[in-house]
């Protein structure tokens, strides 16, 4: 168990990097494309454009790494001081700071969530804005100047001390040796902790010197798993020579390595083929001159290639093919040489394959409306595996909500989580128990994802005769219009609450939607995605959560809720003190939001709104 802990913990920080990196990604590849054409050495040499090389690379790449860092722990005023902090490292430095987006990045949106929550409900009315952009401005600032004065060159020092022991590496030829830990890793679901904390960094580096680096190849290239597959569908037992093509085809194309690793999970010596091929295929790289000017990600050949100079082409080629020939021919040589004992064992592996497994959770189980799958970034085998179970889901008469997600980001209104197993434990970390976690040992599966979805159906009949009073949701919204009349009851009213972010502020306005019968569930995911599009919050301390233009289906009566906040709570960067949420049916909702204007534009409504110490204080001035 505290293995898997830690194992856990190690994919965690993996994924926090990949955070940072993967939303960037096509801006890596869209330099490395430029790189490759229009450098000295590539395809149509271009002094002209070749300018715009060196600032992108310099300025562009790690300002987005400090932004998308700081976004990811404290939304846009996060990634904003991130950025300014990430500049300080950027002129400070004579390398390539990427290291110095994540390391500033998260620093300085830790630094001004701190202050803000220091200062919450302690400022004046009126001086919100003034003292946010004082605070960002001074804190950033002071950021930047430490970035610049002391953090630059002490990274910039590590920085060439590990480029020129990689160098070293290079000269010496013993980067090949680095499949001895990579493969194993890999399969492990610890490859973004490797690919982004590492290899892409160093690489950077070292593609600004050279115009190729190697270090791009380390873990990305994906030609050992194509030749794994390839050899448990020739040789291995009848479910993978079944299930292994599809994994031939999906990462020679698509890149997605994580549909190979059960594979070779199912018989663990067979990394010794990915590992003999990764390390023929360095070999080759670092003899001869190859490498890629930029990421490849996704693995794929395509990437491979479109990210390969023209002088490394051959090179490139001959690694490429010659890893996956060397690793089809050892995965096969083993597979066959254990071929009684695996088929001995090939039952109990159907038996294991075809049932979907359960992390236990605590919560009662409530109706199945949404469904996430997540994998370590959320890009790529969960994004194949919601297409998968769509359709097994929609074979039996399912169709609720699915999306793919990275397994840190697990939204909290999730009804049912489907992971590969080997990140079982950090969805249940993340999820702290209270979700359902469904999961799977092998992407390409089919049984397994009918087990899943057989799993689903059942737990989808259970909640509706544990929530079936009525007999459709027709009759419930008869029985709801009848009762709920007032728009506005006591009920609707919420005093001196307290949140940690905009969400649970958001869902809390739509429970109170949905206990009382105002809205179906569905009314809540509304409200958020609203959010996600533009800021519900209004100005003055006032937050107006409601639905989509699409959501009156999901409006069974039109009502208003209002909940105080004395503290506060951040709506991506302003405070909002007052949250009143609005469901409103056909045109009466156009009317509330009318009255509310009204209400709202005169700052003595709101003031007494703010320090209303009693339900009916609220009331005598929303008079609804």
């Amino acid at each position: 168990m505290e293995a898997k802990t830690t194992q856990a913990k190690i994919q965690k920080f993996g994924s926090t990097l990949s955070a940072m990196v993967m939303p960037n990604i096509g801006v890596f590849i869209g330099w490395g494309l430029l790189t490759a054409f229009v450098i000295d050495t590539g395809w149509i040499p271009n002094a002209y454009l070749n300018e715009l090389v060196s600032p992108i690379l310099t300025y562009c790449l790690p300002l987005l790494i400090g932004y998308t860092a700081g976004y990811n722990v404290y939304g846009r005023r996060g990634g904003v001081i991130g950025a300014f902090a990430t500049m300080g490292m950027i002129v400070g430095s004579s390398v390539t700071m990427l290291v110095g987006g994540m390391i500033m990045g998260p620093l300085g949106a830790v630094c001004i969530r701190k202050f803000d929550r220091a200062v919450e409900g302690k400022v004046k009315p009126g001086l919100e804005m003034l003292v946010d952009n004082f605070s960002l401005g001074l804190i950033g600032l002071a950021l930047c100047l430490l970035g610049y004065v002391i953090a630059a060159p002490i990274l910039t020092t590590i920085e060439n001390v590990l480029s020129s022991g990689v160098q070293v590496l290079c000269d010496k030829n013993l980067i090949p040796l680095a499949a001895l830990f990579v493969q194993p890793a890999q399969i492990l679901f610890l490859n973004n902790a490797i690919n982004h904390g590492i290899m892409i960094p160093l690489g950077i580096e070292q593609a600004a010197k050279t115009g190729k680096s190697v270090l791009f190849l380390v873990e990305a290239s994906g030609a050992c798993w194509v030749g794994l597959a390839a050899a448990f569908a020739k040789f291995g037992n009848k479910s993978a020579r079944r299930s292994a093509p599809g994994a031939v085809l999906i990462m020679f194309f698509g890149g997605i390595a994580e549909v190979c690793f059960p594979y070779c999970l199912t018989m663990p010596i067979t990394i010794l083929g990915p590992i003999a091929g990764n390390m023929f295929s360095l070999f080759v790289l670092t003899a001869f001159g190859g490498g890629t000017v930029g990421p490849v990600s996704p693995g794929s050949v395509i990437a491979y290639f479109m990210m390969t100079p023209k002088d490394s082409m051959l090179v490139n080629a001959i690694a490429y093919f010659g890893s996956l020939c060397i690793t089809f021919v050892v995965t096969g040589f083993i597979l066959k040489h254990y071929r009684q004992e695996e088929t001995l064992d090939e039952e109990d592996a159907k038996g294991e394959s075809t049932a979907a497994n359960f992390i236990p959770f605590t919560q009662p189980l409530g109706e199945v409306n949404k469904i996430v799958f997540a994998c370590d970034a959320g890009m790529g085998s969960s994004a194949m595996g919601v297409s998968i179970l769509k359709k097994r889901l929609a074979n039996i008469g399912l169709n609720p909500e699915i999306k793919h997600v990275a397994v840190s980001e697990i939204p909290n209104d999730t009804d049912i989580v489907v992971t590969n197993e080997n990140l079982a434990k950090r969805a249940e970390m993340v999820t702290g128990g209270k979700i359902p976690i469904l999961t799977l040992s092998n992407f390409m599966d089919e049984s397994e994802y009918d087990s899943i979805a057989n799993h689903i159906q059942q737990m989808s009949d259970k909640s509706k005769n544990v929530n079936q009073p009525a007999k459709n949701d027709v009759d419930d919204q008869k029985n709801v219009q009848k009762v709920n009349k007032d728009i506005f009851p006591d009920e609707n009213i919420v005093l001196g609450a307290k949140f940690d972010n905009k969400q649970q502020a958001i869902e809390a306005c739509a429970d109170i939607f949905i206990k009382n019968g105002y809205t179906t569930k569905q009314y809540k995911q509304d409200m958020i995605e609203r959010d996600k599009d533009v800021s519900v919050y209004i100005g003055n301390g006032v937050a107006l959560p409601h639905g989509l233009s699409a959501s009156e289906g999901n409006v069974l009566t039109s009502g208003i809720c209002l909940i105080q906040v004395p503290d506060g709570v951040d709506f991506d960067g302003n405070m909002a003190y007052l949250l009143i949420g609005v469901a409103g049916k056909g045109e009466e909702h156009v009317q509330i939001l009318g009255k509310l204007g009204e209400i709202m534009l005169d700052e003595k409504n709101l003031s007494a709104l703010k320090t209303a110490k009693t339900k009916m204080d609220i009331k005598n001035v929303l008079k609804f």
